[in-house]
């Protein structure tokens, strides 16, 4: 089991890394809204911060380095990089699926990354379906001892399952599940999707049974449905997956969804996200963190160096967009009204 995992590891960070893993005719939703420009902000530039907090943990952004892979000996040097980079620029980091960590040893290195992050919060992810699977609360503390993570999520993906080979598709009766898991953990539990986005009314199911925080981990990015596809070796389950190609809630549908069913909760903005003017537009419409995943993996796999300026470059274009609209800070951000849908 170990082994086929490690595989899937490999490939998965192979194909994300491909055109081929991005939705068709699918964007993000936030090239419908736009900033109205403040000719006179009335704010020193150099007095605007990104400054927020996850928890009671302080943050020098609001970003986050989403849930993206570990494993494997590839994922262990690129997780080393995402983690050294978050904790000097002061972004949260998602850890990738630490199911394999359950399964062997020889893969829990990949996700012990709290020496190279002592101080921002790391969270800790794995599928919420393997609740259906055996998965239990001894096994998810464990895994919140190996990797000090500060809180949990739990990944919702049910159309990767079904095409991904030998995938988990028994996503029956889980909110119970949940639930339990909520009570039992000693560190705020979320839940995400994986880039088909979760709308309102999951987001209240989810906040009905306890769930502190959500990442919509909306459509505009990678599809996972493409990436198990290209995986796949099954010629009917490749020509089903096709049809999913634009399938999903655009990010900024369930932004604005989410967050008007839940104002007052923790909800992070993933799914496409391009910019530091596209995290704006996502922290104005509700949000109170921005994820980027394949971007970040495409910088991390190539070094740290390019890691870095890419961080920098996204806090400079929010920092911009800030000024741009005269905001000196994220709490004003979340309360402007110099945004309009086109």
């Amino acid at each position: 089991m170990a082994d086929s995992i490690q595989k899937r590891k490999s490939e998965h960070i192979e194909l994300s890394l491909s055109e081929q893993s991005l939705g068709k005719g699918m964007a993000n939703g936030l090239e419908q809204f736009r900033f109205i420009h403040h000719a006179l902000p009335e704010i020193d530039f150099n007095e605007i911060t990104l400054s927020t907090s996850f928890f009671g943990k302080q943050l020098k952004t609001p970003f986050l380095i989403s849930s993206m892979t570990g494993g494997v000996e590839l994922a262990e040097t690129i997780n080393q990089r995402l983690a050294t980079a978050a904790e000097e620029r002061g972004w949260m980091l998602g850890l990738g699926s630490t199911r394999i960590m359950l399964e062997s040893e020889a893969y829990r290195t990949s996700f012990q990354l709290r020496k190279y992050a002592p101080t921002i919060p790391i969270i800790a992810n794995i599928g919420a379906v393997q609740l259906n699977e055996g998965l239990t609360e001894k096994e998810l503390l464990q895994i919140l001892e190996w990797t000090e993570a500060d809180a949990f999520v739990l990944h919702l993906n049910t159309l990767q399952e079904v095409i991904q080979p030998g995938g988990d598709t028994n996503f029956s009766n889980l909110l119970p599940k949940i639930e339990h898991v909520v009570k039992k953990l000693p560190v705020p539990i979320g839940v995400k999707e994986v880039g088909f986005g979760i709308d309102g009314e999951v987001a209240q199911q989810l906040k009905d049974v306890g769930i502190q925080f959500i990442d919509v981990a909306g459509a505009g990015g990678t599809s996972w449905s493409q990436i198990e596809k290209l995986r796949s070796n099954e010629p009917i389950k490749k020509a089903a997956a096709e049809v999913f190609a634009s399938w999903g809630n655009p990010t900024a549908m369930c932004l604005q969804d989410v967050c008007r069913i839940l104002p007052n909760d923790k909800v992070i903005a993933s799914g496409g996200i391009k910019d530091g003017m596209d995290a704006c537009k996502s922290i104005a419409l509700g949000a109170s963190h921005v994820g980027f995943a394949r971007s970040v993996l495409k910088e991390a796999v190539t070094s740290i160096d390019e890691l870095l300026t890419w961080m920098e470059i996204k806090e400079l274009e929010m920092q911009m967009t800030m000024f741009g609209i005269g905001c000196k800070d994220i709490p004003l951000l979340k309360k402007t009204n110099r945004i309009e849908k086109i």
